[in-house]
């Protein structure tokens, strides 16, 4: 299937689906020499793995990383990583009333439109599922960022619906971000969030909310002027993500309200002989170009389309009908996005940096 090869130099290309035989991903263009222990892929798969708390899906699969190829002694060899994590707890049978249903708002109709054909257990390709490949490799992708420039990805659920969190984003810690299963780190707005998610799941229904995300210790160059601007490409990134609806970089949307001389950031000598600024609505991002300010992105998630409420769809036959969905699903998909959404952030970092290095050679 097309679409499945994200990335120019840094490249993943994730492969399986929800109720395969497993699902995973090979990465291309990896330095050698790099330690990377699977240990340091585990600890992102088990924040993205289901049945880690009441909140989520209660699907019961370990997600344990098998790593085939690229890493040695604990050190990448510089050819390709292969990773698989086989799927263990798989139910299609609780599938089988979408056979001939399509799911509204899901990708049943769609993928169906486009091939002529569609895995109809537990949404194939579509399914949240696949992403462990992207987390796989975004923690490999942590690894390049860290060992070569020192950058610091974080990111946390700050909104569930109409509760927002009052975060710092300066001062958010990993550990405060997965002391809550939320993964909202205001202790007051994560307690509300819970008892939102979990009146939804009572109700059969599902929410939506933000994310957030910050990377620390940016350089200042990555990014192209034009098409490959690192804004753009960490839109498309993200909004590539399931269940992913919007994407703001800084101020976003809430630039509009503010005049220019309200939105300018001021230059002032910085540290190392290059500016900084007095303010960050720019997200980090200046012309396509990281600035070396903290990359800030937020992403909007909608509301799980799988829900147990009944709802009116039609089926193959294009007669009406009723919906109400069995299976285990996620009745809020952000507290398991953040680890996705850092894995994304991650891989377009780590594409751009080694891109950087060939015109720092010239």
């Amino acid at each position: 299937m097309a679409g499945s090869t994200f990335g120019e130099q840094f490249r993943i290309t994730t492969f399986g689906e929800s109720h395969g035989g497993g699902v995973g991903v090979v990465v291309d263009g990896c330095p050698p020499r790099l330690e990377v222990d699977v240990a340091d892929i585990q600890i992102e798969l088990d924040r993205r793995r289901p049945g880690q708390s009441r909140l989520v899906t209660q699907r019961n699969e370990d997600d344990r990383v098998e790593i085939f190829s690229g890493i040695f002694e604990g050190k990448t060899l510089g050819s390709s990583i292969g990773m698989v994590v086989r799927n263990e707890d798989a139910n299609p049978g609780a599938y089988e009333e979408m056979r001939d249903v399509y799911r509204p708002s899901h990708a049943d109709w769609t993928t169906e439109a486009k091939y002529g054909i569609r895995n109809w257990q537990g949404g194939g390709r579509a399914s949240a599922r696949e992403t462990i490949g992207r987390v796989a490799g975004g923690a490999v992708a942590r690894k390049v960022i860290e060992h070569v420039a020192g950058i610091e990805v974080i990111a946390w659920v700050s909104s569930i619906r109409d509760i927002e969190a009052d975060i710092d984003l300066g001062l958010v810690s990993r550990d405060q971000v997965e002391s809550d299963p939320t993964r909202c780190p205001d202790s007051a707005a994560a307690e509300v969030m819970t008892a939102a998610i979990e009146a939804a799941r009572k109700g059969g229904d599902s929410l939506g909310g933000i994310v957030t995300c910050v990377a620390r210790n940016m350089p200042a160059g990555l990014g192209e002027p034009v098409f490959d601007k690192l804004d753009a490409e960490l839109a498309g990134a993200l909004m590539s993500l399931p269940a992913a609806k919007g994407v703001e970089i800084g101020s976003g949307f809430a630039g509009t309200l503010m005049t220019g001389s309200e939105h300018n950031d001021p230059f002032v000598p910085g540290d190392n002989g290059r500016p900084s600024t007095t303010s960050n609505h720019s997200g980090g991002v200046q012309g396509g170009i990281s600035n070396g300010e903290d990359l800030v992105t937020r992403v909007a998630f909608k509301p799980t389309a799988t829900i147990r409420s009944a709802q009116q769809t039609v089926n193959q036959d294009n007669e009406t009908t009723t919906l109400e969905a069995k299976g285990r699903h996620d009745p809020c998909v952000l507290p398991r996005a953040v680890p996705m959404v850092e894995a994304m952030v991650c891989l377009v970092l780590a594409d751009h940096l080694l891109r950087q290095q060939a015109v720092d050679v010239v």
